[in-house]
Protein backbone atom coordinates (compact mmCIF):
# COMPACT_ATOMS: atom_id res chain seq x y z
CA UNK A 1 0.00 0.00 0.00
CA UNK A 2 1.40 3.39 -0.98
CA UNK A 3 0.91 5.95 1.78
CA UNK A 4 1.11 9.72 1.31
CA UNK A 5 1.81 12.11 4.16
CA UNK A 6 0.81 15.76 3.99
CA UNK A 7 3.67 18.12 4.84
CA UNK A 8 3.41 19.83 8.22
CA UNK A 9 3.67 23.29 6.70
CA UNK A 10 0.25 22.80 5.08
CA UNK A 11 -1.26 23.07 8.57
CA UNK A 12 0.21 26.41 9.62
CA UNK A 13 -2.04 29.17 10.96
CA UNK A 14 -5.27 27.18 11.14
CA UNK A 15 -7.94 29.60 12.38
CA UNK A 16 -9.40 28.65 15.75
CA UNK A 17 -7.38 25.43 15.98
CA UNK A 18 -4.39 25.90 18.30
CA UNK A 19 -3.93 22.22 19.09
CA UNK A 20 -0.58 20.50 18.73
CA UNK A 21 -0.91 17.33 16.68
CA UNK A 22 -0.42 13.94 18.26
CA UNK A 23 0.19 10.70 16.42
CA UNK A 24 -0.39 6.97 16.79
CA UNK A 25 0.55 4.13 14.46
CA UNK A 26 -1.82 1.36 13.36
CA UNK A 27 -1.30 -1.52 10.91
CA UNK A 28 -2.14 -0.39 7.39
CA UNK A 29 -3.79 -3.70 6.59
CA UNK A 30 -1.46 -4.86 3.85
CA UNK A 31 0.68 -6.97 6.18
CA UNK A 32 3.68 -4.71 5.72
CA UNK A 33 3.03 -1.03 6.36
CA UNK A 34 2.35 1.03 9.45
CA UNK A 35 -0.09 3.89 9.03
CA UNK A 36 0.29 7.05 11.10
CA UNK A 37 -2.95 8.56 12.40
CA UNK A 38 -3.10 12.14 13.60
CA UNK A 39 -5.32 13.36 16.40
CA UNK A 40 -5.84 16.23 18.81
CA UNK A 41 -6.99 16.20 22.40
CA UNK A 42 -8.18 18.66 25.04
CA UNK A 43 -9.25 18.38 28.65
CA UNK A 44 -7.89 16.62 31.72
CA UNK A 45 -5.92 13.45 31.05
CA UNK A 46 -7.99 11.57 33.62
CA UNK A 47 -11.37 12.94 32.51
CA UNK A 48 -14.14 10.82 31.00
CA UNK A 49 -13.28 10.19 27.35
CA UNK A 50 -15.35 11.63 24.53
CA UNK A 51 -14.27 10.29 21.14
CA UNK A 52 -15.19 12.76 18.38
CA UNK A 53 -15.31 11.09 14.96
CA UNK A 54 -15.62 13.20 11.83
CA UNK A 55 -16.87 12.24 8.40
CA UNK A 56 -16.46 12.89 4.67
CA UNK A 57 -14.60 15.02 3.56
CA UNK A 58 -13.64 16.81 6.78
CA UNK A 59 -11.08 16.17 9.52
CA UNK A 60 -10.63 16.90 13.23
CA UNK A 61 -10.65 20.63 12.45
CA UNK A 62 -14.43 20.20 12.28
CA UNK A 63 -14.52 19.85 16.09
CA UNK A 64 -12.53 22.99 16.91
CA UNK A 65 -15.44 24.80 18.60
CA UNK A 66 -16.47 21.74 20.60
CA UNK A 67 -13.11 20.65 21.98
CA UNK A 68 -12.62 23.55 24.45
CA UNK A 69 -16.26 23.45 25.61
CA UNK A 70 -16.03 19.76 26.43
CA UNK A 71 -12.64 20.26 28.09
CA UNK A 72 -13.96 23.03 30.37
CA UNK A 73 -16.62 20.57 31.55
CA UNK A 74 -13.89 18.19 32.69
CA UNK A 75 -14.14 15.80 29.75
CA UNK A 76 -11.21 14.37 27.80
CA UNK A 77 -12.09 15.18 24.19
CA UNK A 78 -10.15 13.24 21.54
CA UNK A 79 -10.61 13.91 17.83
CA UNK A 80 -8.71 11.67 15.39
CA UNK A 81 -8.34 12.08 11.65
CA UNK A 82 -9.54 9.12 9.62
CA UNK A 83 -6.85 7.60 7.40
CA UNK A 84 -6.97 9.52 4.14
CA UNK A 85 -7.94 12.75 5.89
CA UNK A 86 -6.41 15.52 7.98
CA UNK A 87 -2.91 14.83 9.29
CA UNK A 88 -3.32 11.07 9.01
CA UNK A 89 -1.47 9.13 6.33
CA UNK A 90 -3.36 8.81 3.08
CA UNK A 91 -3.62 5.47 1.30
CA UNK A 92 -3.09 6.57 -2.28
CA UNK A 93 -5.41 4.14 -4.06
CA UNK A 94 -9.19 4.46 -4.01
CA UNK A 95 -9.36 0.68 -3.69
CA UNK A 96 -7.13 0.82 -0.59
CA UNK A 97 -10.21 2.13 1.24
CA UNK A 98 -12.97 -0.20 2.39
CA UNK A 99 -15.57 -0.05 5.14
CA UNK A 100 -13.89 -2.96 6.93
CA UNK A 101 -10.47 -1.36 6.77
CA UNK A 102 -11.72 1.96 8.15
CA UNK A 103 -13.45 0.17 11.03
CA UNK A 104 -10.25 -1.73 11.81
CA UNK A 105 -8.06 1.37 11.53
CA UNK A 106 -10.27 3.23 14.02
CA UNK A 107 -10.51 0.21 16.31
CA UNK A 108 -6.76 -0.16 16.38
CA UNK A 109 -6.31 3.56 17.06
CA UNK A 110 -8.84 3.76 19.88
CA UNK A 111 -8.25 0.45 21.64
CA UNK A 112 -4.78 -0.82 20.72
CA UNK A 113 -2.85 2.45 20.47
CA UNK A 114 -4.71 4.63 23.01
CA UNK A 115 -6.40 1.88 25.08
CA UNK A 116 -9.53 4.01 25.52
CA UNK A 117 -12.20 2.73 27.92
CA UNK A 118 -15.60 3.91 29.13
CA UNK A 119 -15.80 5.96 25.95
CA UNK A 120 -18.62 8.27 24.91
CA UNK A 121 -18.84 8.23 21.12
CA UNK A 122 -19.83 11.39 19.27
CA UNK A 123 -20.18 10.36 15.63
CA UNK A 124 -21.30 12.44 12.66
CA UNK A 125 -21.52 11.32 9.03
CA UNK A 126 -18.87 8.57 8.56
CA UNK A 127 -17.92 9.10 12.19
CA UNK A 128 -21.20 7.45 13.05
CA UNK A 129 -20.94 4.72 10.43
CA UNK A 130 -17.58 3.70 11.87
CA UNK A 131 -18.38 4.52 15.47
CA UNK A 132 -21.65 2.59 15.61
CA UNK A 133 -19.86 -0.46 14.23
CA UNK A 134 -17.28 -0.14 17.00
CA UNK A 135 -19.99 0.25 19.64
CA UNK A 136 -21.80 -2.83 18.35
CA UNK A 137 -18.66 -4.94 18.10
CA UNK A 138 -16.93 -3.73 21.29
CA UNK A 139 -19.74 -2.68 23.65
CA UNK A 140 -17.55 -3.16 26.72
CA UNK A 141 -15.36 -0.24 25.62
CA UNK A 142 -18.22 2.28 25.46
CA UNK A 143 -20.28 4.02 28.13
CA UNK A 144 -22.58 6.16 25.96
CA UNK A 145 -23.31 7.24 22.39
CA UNK A 146 -24.24 10.54 20.77
CA UNK A 147 -25.34 10.08 17.16
CA UNK A 148 -25.37 13.35 15.22
CA UNK A 149 -26.47 13.44 11.57
CA UNK A 150 -25.43 9.88 10.87
CA UNK A 151 -26.70 6.33 10.43
CA UNK A 152 -25.60 2.82 9.55
CA UNK A 153 -26.75 1.81 6.05
CA UNK A 154 -26.97 -1.84 5.10
CA UNK A 155 -27.93 -1.49 1.44
CA UNK A 156 -31.40 -2.88 2.12
CA UNK A 157 -32.99 0.57 1.61
CA UNK A 158 -32.05 3.10 -1.04
CA UNK A 159 -30.08 6.17 -0.07
CA UNK A 160 -31.76 9.59 -0.44
CA UNK A 161 -31.58 11.17 -3.86
CA UNK A 162 -29.54 14.08 -2.49
CA UNK A 163 -26.89 11.58 -1.41
CA UNK A 164 -26.74 10.07 -4.89
CA UNK A 165 -26.29 13.58 -6.28
CA UNK A 166 -23.38 14.06 -3.89
CA UNK A 167 -21.84 10.71 -4.85
CA UNK A 168 -22.04 11.47 -8.56
CA UNK A 169 -20.48 14.89 -8.00
CA UNK A 170 -17.53 13.33 -6.16
CA UNK A 171 -17.11 10.64 -8.81
CA UNK A 172 -17.20 13.02 -11.75
CA UNK A 173 -15.30 16.05 -10.48
CA UNK A 174 -11.93 16.29 -12.26
CA UNK A 175 -10.63 18.43 -9.38
CA UNK A 176 -12.35 17.68 -6.08
CA UNK A 177 -12.92 20.95 -4.21
CA UNK A 178 -12.92 19.84 -0.56
CA UNK A 179 -13.63 23.27 0.91
CA UNK A 180 -16.61 23.67 -1.40
CA UNK A 181 -17.99 20.27 -0.39
CA UNK A 182 -17.80 21.18 3.30
CA UNK A 183 -19.40 24.55 2.60
CA UNK A 184 -22.28 22.84 0.79
CA UNK A 185 -23.13 21.01 4.02
CA UNK A 186 -23.16 24.16 6.19
CA UNK A 187 -25.79 26.82 6.78
CA UNK A 188 -23.29 29.53 7.70
CA UNK A 189 -20.70 30.86 5.28
CA UNK A 190 -17.20 29.67 6.01
CA UNK A 191 -14.43 32.25 5.87
CA UNK A 192 -11.78 31.85 3.18
CA UNK A 193 -9.31 30.80 5.89
CA UNK A 194 -11.70 28.12 7.18
CA UNK A 195 -12.23 26.74 3.69
CA UNK A 196 -8.47 26.71 3.24
CA UNK A 197 -8.16 24.69 6.47
CA UNK A 198 -10.37 21.99 4.97
CA UNK A 199 -8.29 22.03 1.79
CA UNK A 200 -5.00 21.90 3.74
CA UNK A 201 -4.68 18.08 3.99
CA UNK A 202 -4.87 17.71 0.20
CA UNK A 203 -2.01 19.42 -1.68
CA UNK A 204 -3.17 17.92 -4.97
CA UNK A 205 -5.47 15.27 -6.44
CA UNK A 206 -3.07 12.44 -5.57
CA UNK A 207 -3.93 12.94 -1.88
CA UNK A 208 -7.70 12.74 -2.34
CA UNK A 209 -8.25 8.98 -2.64
CA UNK A 210 -10.00 8.98 0.76
CA UNK A 211 -12.60 11.62 -0.11
CA UNK A 212 -13.03 9.97 -3.52
CA UNK A 213 -13.53 6.54 -1.99
CA UNK A 214 -15.90 7.14 0.91
CA UNK A 215 -19.13 7.59 -1.11
CA UNK A 216 -18.25 4.44 -3.08
CA UNK A 217 -18.00 2.22 0.01
CA UNK A 218 -21.32 3.22 1.58
CA UNK A 219 -23.49 0.08 1.22
CA UNK A 220 -26.10 0.74 -1.48
CA UNK A 221 -27.18 -2.84 -2.24
CA UNK A 222 -27.99 -5.81 0.01
CA UNK A 223 -24.93 -7.79 -1.10
CA UNK A 224 -22.42 -4.99 -0.50
CA UNK A 225 -19.23 -6.22 1.23
CA UNK A 226 -20.17 -4.27 4.38
CA UNK A 227 -23.87 -5.19 4.48
CA UNK A 228 -23.68 -8.35 6.60
CA UNK A 229 -21.46 -6.73 9.23
CA UNK A 230 -23.71 -3.67 9.38
CA UNK A 231 -26.82 -5.86 9.80
CA UNK A 232 -25.06 -7.64 12.66
CA UNK A 233 -24.26 -4.24 14.16
CA UNK A 234 -27.95 -3.28 14.04
CA UNK A 235 -28.79 -6.50 15.87
CA UNK A 236 -26.25 -5.62 18.56
CA UNK A 237 -27.50 -2.04 18.82
CA UNK A 238 -31.01 -3.44 19.38
CA UNK A 239 -29.59 -4.81 22.67
CA UNK A 240 -27.71 -1.63 23.64
CA UNK A 241 -29.28 -0.34 26.85
CA UNK A 242 -26.57 2.13 27.86
CA UNK A 243 -27.30 5.86 27.31
CA UNK A 244 -27.88 6.72 23.66
CA UNK A 245 -28.68 10.22 22.41
CA UNK A 246 -29.69 11.41 18.95
CA UNK A 247 -28.67 15.03 18.39
CA UNK A 248 -29.54 15.71 14.76
CA UNK A 249 -29.86 19.08 13.07
CA UNK A 250 -33.04 20.34 11.43
CA UNK A 251 -31.34 20.96 8.09
CA UNK A 252 -29.72 17.79 6.82
CA UNK A 253 -31.64 16.08 4.00
CA UNK A 254 -29.10 13.24 3.83
CA UNK A 255 -29.47 11.83 7.35
CA UNK A 256 -32.72 13.28 8.67
CA UNK A 257 -34.58 10.01 8.28
CA UNK A 258 -32.10 8.11 10.44
CA UNK A 259 -32.84 9.91 13.70
CA UNK A 260 -36.27 8.32 14.24
CA UNK A 261 -34.90 4.92 13.19
CA UNK A 262 -32.12 5.02 15.77
CA UNK A 263 -34.43 6.30 18.51
CA UNK A 264 -36.85 3.45 17.88
CA UNK A 265 -34.24 0.71 17.46
CA UNK A 266 -31.84 1.32 20.35
CA UNK A 267 -33.15 0.60 23.87
CA UNK A 268 -30.77 3.12 25.41
CA UNK A 269 -32.51 5.89 23.46
CA UNK A 270 -35.92 5.22 25.00
CA UNK A 271 -37.45 7.87 27.21
CA UNK A 272 -34.82 10.52 26.46
CA UNK A 273 -35.27 14.09 25.32
CA UNK A 274 -33.45 13.98 21.99
CA UNK A 275 -32.54 17.54 20.96
CA UNK A 276 -32.97 18.98 17.48
CA UNK A 277 -30.20 21.45 16.68
CA UNK A 278 -32.01 24.22 14.85
CA UNK A 279 -30.51 26.31 12.08
CA UNK A 280 -27.78 23.79 11.29
CA UNK A 281 -26.97 21.76 8.21
CA UNK A 282 -25.17 18.47 7.66
CA UNK A 283 -22.01 19.72 9.36
CA UNK A 284 -23.73 20.82 12.53
CA UNK A 285 -20.35 21.11 14.26
CA UNK A 286 -19.66 24.09 11.97
CA UNK A 287 -23.10 25.66 12.31
CA UNK A 288 -23.76 24.96 15.99
CA UNK A 289 -20.70 23.31 17.53
CA UNK A 290 -20.99 24.93 20.94
CA UNK A 291 -24.68 24.00 21.14
CA UNK A 292 -23.90 20.40 20.22
CA UNK A 293 -21.13 20.33 22.83
CA UNK A 294 -23.61 21.65 25.40
CA UNK A 295 -26.01 18.83 24.57
CA UNK A 296 -23.21 16.29 25.04
CA UNK A 297 -22.37 17.82 28.43
CA UNK A 298 -25.99 17.80 29.58
CA UNK A 299 -26.42 14.21 28.38
CA UNK A 300 -23.40 13.09 30.38
CA UNK A 301 -24.23 15.21 33.42
CA UNK A 302 -20.73 16.68 33.31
Amino acid sequence: MRLLRTADDRFGDLPGFPYEPRYAEVPAGDGQSALRMGYVADGPADGPVVLLLHGEPSWSYLYRSMLPVLARAGLRAIAPDMPGFGRSDKPAGVTDHSFARHVEWMRSFAFDALDLREVTLVGQDWGGLLGLRLVAEHPDRFAAVVAANTGLPTGDQDMPQVWWTFRRAVERAPDLDIGRLVQSGCRRTLTPAERAAYDAPFPDEAYKAGPRAMPLIVPTRPDDPASAANRAAWAALARWDKPFLCAFSDGDPITSGMGPVLRAAVPGAAGRDHPVISGAGHFLQEDAGERLAGEVIRFLGA
